[in-house]
């Protein structure tokens, strides 16, 4: 549940006890059985029982369900691994509610970026394992002198219980979805599954009392010759133990021809025994979503609700991202009015594509200009050499238009007019790739958007070739992302190929980590990456800060 006290603290508590309730409901445990639930949600969930619903038991009586004594026990989160067999119930605050979420969705992302890309496991660890450490670390019990008891490592885990439940919440609608979800949850968590301690997995697999058949001795024997055929490098059968289980449990297994299957079971060796325990995982998350997606349309109160949960789900297309233009710029990079031709080489192809238009037309319609400003902004360019851009750019326009029709905007987005709230916030943030990728897509004469997205697939190629990216692999691997709705993924790929010597050599010589190597996700981050790779070694270069 979320904390109560200030007037957003209440609404956190509304919104936190809403999601806790279908997690509750999906996990299948009886609401009256729980303590502390607020009046809000046991209005919410009120119904008539003057007539007996068709699934309900006409023998037991409601009211007496809820003096029954509580089944609920507070978690201790004993294993680094978690099963999210039973969904939370503690208080956290609104904020923690928030950036819980949003820091499980980037590592999601990540995660099912390298799956695109076609990453093996080993370079998917390699990549993920530091973005794990700084968004959603979960340490051993053996990091702690007092194992899991030690505060930090109970609110590790807590974090990663709780954004769990809450993402498995947000893309619960759809079948995609949920698909998606459970596809990324498993590799996750058969990431940490595979890099735990060899004594913390094995007692995290026995809290867990999965109902697996050992294969006896006498079994054992019986089929020495077809277990030893199924088994690779095994020499004595006495070496290794079987579990017995249905075959249709371990698919990852029968795919790989890795186990003897016979009378409908799969024999797995206890060295293969990973694969089952993930396979057990996959199977209980997909019962889970499926319960929370039916419990989702008895969710009143959507105003409230909906609108965080659509945001979530929206940013598993694209993960979003916020660019500051309080962030630290480039030191010694001239940023003004007459540098931003040349600087025009390391942005992204949605900025490339205004900035061609611009200089065509000598002329961008109100949401490209927009756009394309707030990136200026968060490149670093100063209002006033915006306005001198601007002004130099748009030649077909007198000063007495320009300043009636396009000054005042431009001065609002930099903050310097407006109201109170966009004067202190300092104007308009620059533009994530989710924000440009799902609000105002462009009509007829129109430049802003997403081209990955927004033009035809000739048009698209036209442009990338006209930009410098005439490889027919490169081409090929774009119109396949584009058709697989990838968009993010498209633009990635573009910038690697771009890149590829100075990533190369990052990598090599270790200067750069996989933290600021993720995922491009904002076209200013586009343009500060692809800028410093550009001018490594040069004077005045400077570390890459993210």
């Amino acid at each position: 549940m979320i904390s109560r006290g200030t007037r957003s603290g209440a609404s956190a508590n509304y919104l936190g006890d809403t999601a806790l309730l279908l997690s509750f409901r999906s996990a299948g445990i009886d609401l009256a059985h729980l303590k502390n639930i607020t009046p809000t949600v046991v209005t919410m969930i009120r119904q008539d029982y003057g007539r007996i619903d068709a699934k309900r038991r006409a023998t037991v009586d409601h009211r007496k369900k809820q003096f029954a004594t509580s089944s609920y026990e507070q978690l201790k989160y004993e294993n680094r691994l978690n099963f999210y067999e039973l969904p939370p119930t503690e208080e956290i605050t609104l904020e923690e509610f928030e950036t819980w979420a949003i820091d499980r969705l980037r590592i999601l992302a990540e995660l099912e970026a390298c799956s695109f890309r076609n990453k093996t496991p080993t370079e998917t660890a390699a990549h993920i394992t530091p973005l794990l450490q700084k968004y959603l670390p979960l340490r051993p019990n053996t990091s702690s002198a007092s194992s899991f008891t030690d505060p930090s490592l109970r609110k590790e885990r807590q974090k990663d219980h709780y954004s769990h439940f809450i993402l498995r919440l947000a893309f619960s609608g759809t079948d995609d979805l949920r698909r998606r979800f459970a596809r990324v949850e498993t590799a996750l968590f058969r990431l940490r599954f595979q890099a735990d301690d060899a004594s913390e997995r094995k007692a995290f697999v026995k809290s867990l009392n999965f109902d697996w058949d050992f294969v006896t001795e006498d079994e054992k024997r019986e089929l020495e010759a077809e277990l030893k055929a199924a088994t690779p490098g095994l020499k004595r059968i006495e070496e290794e133990e079987y579990f017995k289980v249905d075959w249709e449990r371990v698919p990852e297994l029968v795919e790989g021809r890795r186990v003897l299957l016979k009378r409908g079971k799969a024999y797995v060796p206890v060295s293969q025994q990973s694969s089952m325990v993930v396979a057990e995982f996959t199977a209980w998350l997909d019962k889970g979503l499926e319960l929370t997606s039916r419990a989702l349309p008895r969710l009143d109160e959507n105003d409230r609700l909906t609108p965080i949960l659509h945001h979530l789900s929206k940013n598993f297309a694209t993960p979003d991202s916020s660019f500051s233009d309080s962030e630290p710029h480039l030191p010694g990079a001239a940023i003004d009015a007459s540098s931003i031709d040349t600087l025009s080489t390391h942005f992204p192809l949605c900025m490339k594509n205004l900035h061609l238009t611009l200089r065509a037309k000598n002329h961008l319609k109100h949401y490209g200009r927009l756009q394309y400003t707030l990136f200026l902004k968060g490149m670093g360019l100063t209002m006033e050499d915006c306005l001198i851009f601007w002004r130099q750019s748009f030649k077909a326009v007198t000063d007495d238009t320009f300043n009636k029709e396009y000054r005042y905007n431009i001065r609002h987005a930099y903050g310097d007019v407006g109201g109170d709230a966009n004067r202190r916030g300092r104007g308009y943030s620059p533009y994530s790739c989710q924000k440009i990728l799902t609000e105002h897509p462009p009509g007829p004469g129109e430049a802003h958007g997403c081209p990955y997205r927004h033009f035809s697939t000739d048009n698209l190629t036209s442009l990338l070739q006209a930009t410098g990216v005439s490889d027919r692999d490169v081409l090929r691997g774009v119109k396949e992302d584009v058709e697989k709705k990838r968009f993010h993924i498209a633009c990635n790929r573009v910038f690697e190929h771009a890149h590829k010597t100075e990533i190369k050599k990052v990598k090599e010589e270790g200067t750069w980590g996989a933290a600021e190597l993720d995922t491009i996700v904002h076209p200013n981050t586009y343009f500060k990456r692809s800028y410093l790779l550009k001018n490594l070694g040069k004077d005045g270069d400077v570390q890459m800060e993210m």
